[in-house]
């Protein structure tokens, strides 16, 4: 399988409907083999229910259901151990994260060699006071202390090696470092790519 699409997602009943469906249309246009791992985080309004209607029309959406809220981390861990694909994308479910970028992500992986490559949001949409300068003191600290230069680390929207998924394990708060996390089990060519904030 040439992708695998892991999405945590937190009451997303919303956006799930359109991110599928242009998740879809990108992996059509591009003629990829595919899954997307849906990873419902014991969300509390309709997103399960979403979940297995669009898996119903598509069989290569495919969910998994939290009984409760357990963090990004074990629902990244968890899609991680289920993905079959060659290259593994993780995006966010909330819309800020446009599926066009997969097929240049995944082609850094294949074709530059990369073991994963983070997305930079370059240009943020948030309140600087509240988003964006926690975010710059939080990246200046990791890449002091990683040695790993990446101007974001905690862009939900990454592609990796389906070696590197396999290999790293994520709980607690330690989605915010998974590229320490690769480099410390020995990937260590980890690339940037700009991404669009929605």
């Amino acid at each position: 399988m040439d992708i695998s699409i892991v999405i945590p997602l937190y009451n997303e009943d919303e956006s799930l409907p359109e991110l599928c469906a242009w998740i879809e249309s990108v992996m059509q246009r591009e003629a990829l083999t595919y899954e997307v791992i849906l990873v419902d985080d014991g969300s509390t309004d309709n997103s399960w229910e979403v979940i297995r209607a669009i898996g119903a029309k598509n069989p290569f959406f495919k969910g998994i259901k939290f009984q409760r809220n357990y963090g990004k981390s074990a629902a990244l861990n968890e899609g991680f151990k289920a993905a079959s694909g060659d290259v593994v994308i993780t995006m966010d479910a909330d819309m800020q994260d446009s599926p066009d970028e997969v097929p240049e992500l995944r082609r850094m992986i294949l074709e530059e060699g990369y073991d994963m490559v983070s997305g930079w949001k370059k240009k943020r949409y948030d309140n600087t006071l509240t988003k964006n300068i926690p975010s710059k003191l939080f990246n200046a600290v990791a890449r002091s202390s990683s040695g790993i230069q990446l101007h974001d680390f905690n862009c939900g929207l990454k592609a990796y090696r389906n070696k590197v998924v396999k290999c790293i394990e994520v709980y607690g708060e330690m989605h915010r470092y998974i590229p320490i996390l690769a480099k410390w089990s020995g990937f260590k060519k980890i690339g940037e790519k700009v991404v669009e904030h929605r």
